[in-house]
């Protein structure tokens, strides 16, 4: 689609070059917190995480902007440097003009700098990017440079990023002076449905839209969510795609591509999992409810159990005679969340299949009756199963089934149910 058809005076989503706006967003926000943090500590070095395109290098330059004009700064690629390319990547960075120099004389001029502008103003601050894959001699010089002191703390505060965890490097031989000094381990967090859908809406209105919910109303917003993983730079590549390939407007959900998702880097890290920042859990599952296409609540899975069904007394009411006064239970077993039937007069569907007892995994959608409930939850990617030994020590299936029996009555009492096709979804 032309970008002018969509009421679009530039592209919303450059691949390349300065975004046209800068969205926030709850893990964005906690990031350039952290950041800040350690640019106060007196020793500070922190650890910043993300998979590819989850928006490090954009929330790096956001943060680097945040700083006083006199800070002195090196932004450097660590892939494959040695120490030799290292620092002479961070003299250049600091605005030395270099001939050719041996590899001692520029880990002097490194220090000599370093400690300079430590002594005369602020420490400065080095950013290497792909840290994972500095060499084992730019590691060393990584160390040597990490031991820089002056009367005040460290000479360098230094932040190292990278789209892997860094924990096993930290742990590993030669490492101490590094990992003595972090501060924060930080992990990046994809946007939750609601902030996709801001992040969307403002980059169209930055562009020029006046009506950004005509060029992506809801239920293309909360595909290009699911689609995306909610990380900025796959959601950026997939919306500009799918203007590509819109022929008329709104765009619709067939328009939108769904690619392989990269994991989180707590997913590989088991320290990260089990001692997630600030002491605080995983955020719960999402929920996303829609009728017809619409989008008409967004909430999240914060208690142990969730009531659906036609009564106002659930914590999902849906309003429709498709509809059991009690239809169906989302209960919260550990990391697992599994939906159960409520014996409903119209059945309860996940992708399709009826189901009566059954573990939600990521991406799931639950038919119940013209609503759809699409299941948001990164860290629930293997499907269990409720008679496994996950569940068997437990009271679990015996709650579950009192529940049931408890509910079932009131199920009975409402007016025969219409019949209703089983739906068709697209998930």
């Amino acid at each position: 689609m032309d970008l002018g058809a969509a009421g679009l005076k530039e592209q919303p989503f450059p691949s390349h070059g300065k975004p046209l706006t800068v969205q926030s967003y709850r893990s964005e926000r906690d990031a350039l917190d952290m950041l800040s943090d350690t640019y106060a500590h007196r020793t500070g070095l922190c650890l910043l995480q993300g998979p590819v395109l989850s928006g490090k290098s954009t929330l790096v330059r956001s943060f680097i902007n945040t700083l006083p004009e006199d800070c002195a700064v090196a932004v450097v690629d660590g892939r494959g440097l040695n120490a030799t390319n290292l620092m002479t990547g961070i003299l250049r960075e600091f605005g030395f003009n270099l001939e050719t120099n041996s590899p001692g004389e520029l880990v002097g001029l490194v220090r000599v700098f370093v400690l300079q502008q430590a002594a005369a103003h602020e420490p400065p601050l080095l950013i290497i990017e792909n840290a994972h894959e500095l060499n084992p001699s730019g590691m060393r010089a990584l160390c040597e440079l990490s031991e820089l002191r002056v009367r005040t703390g460290s000479a360098l505060k230094i932040i190292l990023v990278s789209d892997r965890p860094l924990s096993t490097i930290m742990s590993g031989p030669g490492m101490e002076p590094v990992s003595r000094r972090v501060l924060h381990d930080y992990h990046l967090r994809p946007m939750a449905y609601q902030e996709v859908k801001q992040y969307l809406h403002n980059k169209l209105r930055a562009a020029g839209s006046d009506y950004p919910d005509l060029v992506f109303p809801d239920e293309v917003c909360a595909e290009l969510c699911s689609a995306s993983g909610g990380w900025p730079g796959i959601l950026d590549r997939l919306a500009l795609l799918a203007l590509a390939r819109a022929k008329t407007l709104p765009v619709t959900v067939a328009d939108v591509e769904r690619p392989e998702l990269p994991t989180g880097t707590w997913e590989e890290d088991a320290i990260a999992l089990a001692e997630p920042e600030s002491g605080q859990a995983p955020e719960p599952p999402q929920l996303i409810v829609s009728k017809d296409g619409d989008v008409i609540n967004d909430l999240m899975i914060d208690k142990p159990r969730m009531l659906i069904g036609r009564s106002a007394h659930n914590d999902i009411a849906l309003d429709s005679s498709f509809v059991s006064r009690h239809h169906a239970l989302l209960i919260r077993h550990g990391a697992s969340t599994f939906l159960m039937d409520l014996n409903s007069s119209n059945g309860t569907f996940v992708n399709a299949q009826r189901v009566s007892n059954h573990v939600l995994v990521h991406d799931d959608v639950i038919t119940i009756g013209h609503h759809r409930i699409k299941f948001n939850d990164l860290h629930a990617r293997t499907r269990g199963s409720l008679d496994g030994a996950e569940f068997e020590d437990t009271g679990t299936m015996k709650t579950l089934e009192d529940m049931r029996d408890l509910l079932m009555q009131e199920n009975t009492e409402i007016m025969p149910a219409a019949v209703e096709d089983p739906p068709n979804i697209q998930a």
